[in-house]
């Protein structure tokens, strides 16, 4: 079965070694990549919201950040610098706004 998975079905690059471990690695990405879907349809506006994930990957994910404790609140600091921070500030503020109901 794993020879007719890897040479047949053209999925030689797999990660893992067994048919089972293999389909739970696609499981596992396929959810990544709706999760990823909704919360660009969520949180985005505009053309961010048909960015392609590398696109999303290198203008939203990379931005340099910290991680600031202060009055007993954990904040998130962002480059003023960074093209996107607008974007990313109201993504974040989208989302929220949606889990607080």
């Amino acid at each position: 079965m794993q020879g007719l998975l890897r040479k047949d079905a053209g999925l030689r690059n797999l990660p893992l070694h067994g048919y089972a471990q293999n389909q739970i690695w696609c499981e596992i990405t396929a959810m990544a990549c709706e999760l990823l879907a909704w919360m660009q349809m969520l949180a985005f506006t505009g053309p961010a919201r048909q960015w392609e994930p590398k696109r999303l990957r290198l203008r939203i994910f990379a931005v340099a950040g910290w991680l600031v404790r202060s009055g007993r609140r954990l904040r998130l600091r962002l480059t003023a610098r960074w093209p996107w921070v607008t974007q990313i500030i109201t993504a974040i503020t989208r989302l929220y706004a949606l889990a607080s109901g």
